[in-house]
């Protein structure tokens, strides 16, 4: 019988396989969809108009099923009547209303801006609170609204996965998922924390001038060698 070593020495290595796994292969996509994103958006940063944690949380809630150049075109005079919590909270729904009358679902979201000022004085002495959970609890905010707020107010990391966010992860083979949060996990664990911010801007900008909804300008991305193309039907 041979020896367990001349069995060994006899026993042809494994080579490792010439196709890398999944998970490294997404990950390198990832890297690249990244690399691709900062050269085409280097600056790429919120495009709803503050000039401060307040302003940009009014923003973000009126944003919700609405264009952020829709929202930008209300604010400066709802902002000049209303400049802070204090003030807000004692305006009514309907004196609101006038303000953000040509946004879509405006009724329920001055409804929310009035409950949320007087929340934020009776919690936070009116201010925006540097916590999760806190914005999380304030009328017409939730996981995105938390998100956008705490990254762009306070450097907070986080990813807001909103429409264009979600099409383009499943889009780009990144995600599978359709539920926001669970598309949220998926990003995180491919990309850098300390880019997970410019990370969400950059997709909205993509999503909006090049990747959109109906009809994606493929021919015209930087993306495109990387893109699987999941779901797309037609392209410009």
């Amino acid at each position: 019988m041979p020896s367990p070593k001349a069995v060994q020495a006899a026993t042809p290595s494994i080579k490792p396989a010439l196709k890398p796994k999944p998970a490294l292969k997404l990950r390198r996509r990832a890297a690249g969809v990244l690399a691709g994103l900062e050269g085409e958006y280097p600056d790429a940063r919120t495009e709803l108009d503050h000039r401060n944690p307040f302003e940009l949380l009014v923003a973000t809630v009126l944003s919700a099923q609405a264009t952020d150049v829709s929202v930008n075109a209300a604010t400066p005079a709802l902002f000049a009547a209303y400049p802070d919590a204090q003030a807000m909270s004692r305006a009514t729904p309907k004196e609101i209303e006038k303000y953000v009358k040509s946004i879509g679902l405006f009724r329920g979201k001055a409804r929310n801006l009035v409950a949320l000022a007087g929340l934020l004085l009776e919690r936070h002495g009116g201010a925006v609170p540097n916590d999760f959970d806190a914005v999380v609890a304030l009328p017409g905010a939730g996981r995105k609204t938390a998100n956008v707020v705490l990254s762009n107010a306070y450097g907070f990391p986080a990813i807001a996965v909103d429409t264009h966010v979600g099409r383009l992860a499943r889009r780009l083979g990144l995600s599978s998922q359709s539920n926001p949060d669970k598309v949220e996990l998926d990003l995180q664990a491919l990309f850098p924390r300390g880019r997970w911010v410019f990370l969400h801007h950059a997709l909205i900008l993509h999503g909006r001038r090049v990747c959109n909804a109906r009809k994606p300008l493929c021919s015209a991305c930087t993306l495109l060698a990387l893109c699987p193309r999941v779901d797309v039907v037609s392209s410009g």
